[in-house]
């Protein structure tokens, strides 16, 4: 992988040199106007944030997200949101993107997550079963300005530092890194051919030797336990978590209201009713597969199903875990179908030119991730309660894990925005006008300045939101479940 070679974020926390770009009269019209859309929308604008007078309260916001989901797990989806402010903005994406529609922009669309804070970003095992690092959730994905996935990650690492109880100085220095590391990644892939921005990808392998020269052992030896639990997690382990022996038969322990099997939401008379669906269900997904990977689904007989909870702003949302099993009691292979939903930008930036959700997530994951598993599928389905919804399936384990940001110090959280930054500037640049977007960046740190200041106006409306939501909870205008893990 050349392209991995020679783009991958240097682990340092001072500015690197930017490459030179050579440029053809294509391409510099295209910086051309870049550069020309800074008089339009100056990099110094992107510091400013004020709630609009109008804002929508944002607890509304919340609840007008939970009209369409399980009634019953809502409220543990406000449960997790009220861990902190950060888990909060975690679960915020909808306010975001509606106090990001008010925020200036330089007219250059991408692809963009949506949600992109800072533990939506990854370690998950490529197809070539290297782990690797990137983008991991498209939930929101849909065409929007680059700016809104900097400011939500920029925003993130902000509201994480003040959640360590880091230091101003401390937690400035990680966003200015993450801002850093986009401008001067995006600098680089403007001067690489097509090919090699799309072969590039951070190996975890590469990213641990050059941790090694900035890190010290205590933080090294974090990191490396924590790549370590990556490699382990793999369908072989959720088999022997989440499944126990029924007369023979694997099954899916239930454990409600976090995971309960699918065969405890229906009435006996109504099962094979379940079975119908559920093979139905199956058959749509694997005509979203590609023909050598529909051998591969073909290979493994359905098991066991079950509703599972995940995440902090999905809770509510409904999430199955399929058990499959193939070539005997030892191949197991557990799927994940997630329901999708229409983005949180779609208000704001028009509908999807996908009729469903699912197949929205499924193409944009393709489009912004160096490497997808090899199963990931989408479908239209009927469910009992007679309503047709989008869903979107991939591997439930396979090496996929996050920071972990409890035991991250303020250097580490710097060196995770330099390589979130350079991660997110690789997935705009396979959809965006690269040169475009690098030539209004420039080679001066007035952006990073901008949305740094941006981050620490955004933090404090943050604080504001989830003291609102805290409010709602003691007055018991929402139902918090607080007891769940």
């Amino acid at each position: 992988m050349a392209g991995a070679c020679a783009s991958r974020p240097v682990m340092a926390t001072t500015a690197t040199t930017s490459p030179r770009v050579n440029l053809d009269s294509a391409a510099a019209e295209r910086a051309a106007s870049g550069s020309a859309a800074r008089k339009k929308t100056p990099r110094s604008s992107h510091a400013e944030w004020e709630p609009a007078k109008n804002r929508k309260d944002p607890v509304k916001v919340l609840e007008g997200q939970a009209e369409n989901r399980v009634p019953e797990l809502v409220p543990i989806r406000y449960g997790r949101m009220l861990v902190s402010p950060f888990s909060f903005f975690r679960g915020g994406a909808a306010i975001m993107a509606m106090d990001l529609a008010q925020t200036p922009d330089s007219g250059f669309p991408v692809q963009a997550c949506g949600d992109a804070h800072l533990s939506n970003f990854g370690v998950f095992a490529a197809p070539d079963r290297r782990l690797v690092l990137d983008v991991n959730d498209f939930d929101e994905t849909l065409p929007a300005p680059w700016e809104w996935d900097v400011k939500r990650l920029a925003a993130s690492f902000e509201i994480a530092g003040r959640d360590r109880d880091f230091t101003p100085k401390q937690t400035r220095r990680a966003v200015l890194t993450s801002v850093r590391s986009y401008r001067e990644a995006m600098l680089g892939f403007a001067s690489m051919p097509n090919l090699e921005v799309w072969y590039s990808r951070l190996d975890v392998d590469a990213l641990l030797t050059d941790l090694a020269t900035v890190a010290d052992r205590k933080q090294m030896k974090s990191v490396e336990k924590n790549v370590a639990k990556a490699h382990k997690k793999n369908s072989l382990k959720a088999f022997d978590r989440l499944v126990h022996m029924v007369d023979g038969e694997p099954r899916i322990i239930s454990d409600p209201p976090l995971l309960v099997p699918a065969r405890e939401l229906v009435p006996d008379d109504r099962r094979h009713e379940l079975e119908d669906r559920i093979q139905e269900m199956l058959d749509r997904y694997r005509q979203s597969l590609r023909g050598d990977h529909r051998e591969l689904f073909d290979s493994y007989r359905f098991v066991d199903m079950a509703r599972k909870v995940v995440g902090v702003g999905s809770v509510g949302t409904r999430c199955w875990v399929l058990l499959m099993m193939g070539r005997d009691g030892q191949d197991p292979l557990f799927m994940q179908a997630k329901e999708a939903e229409a983005s949180v930008l779609e208000r704001y930036v028009g509908a999807s030119e996908f009729g469903n959700h699912g197949e929205r997530v499924v193409e944009g994951q393709w489009l912004m991730q160096a490497a997808s598993d090899i199963l990931l599928g989408w479908l239209p389905a009927f469910g009992m309660d007679n309503k047709d919804r989008d869903f979107y399936v991939r591997q439930l384990w396979d090496g996929k894990r996050s920071v972990d940001l409890e035991n991250l110090a303020p250097k580490g959280l710097a060196i995770y925005g330099q390589v979130c930054g350079w991660a997110l500037a690789r997935a705009h640049a396979r959809s965006g006008d690269r040169i475009a977007i690098a030539a209004y960046l420039g080679k001066g740190e007035s952006f990073d300045q901008a949305i740094a200041d941006f981050s620490e106006r955004y933090a404090d409306q943050n604080e504001l939101d989830y003291a609102a939501l805290s409010d709602a909870a003691k007055s018991g205008r929402i139902e918090v479940e607080t007891d769940l893990t």
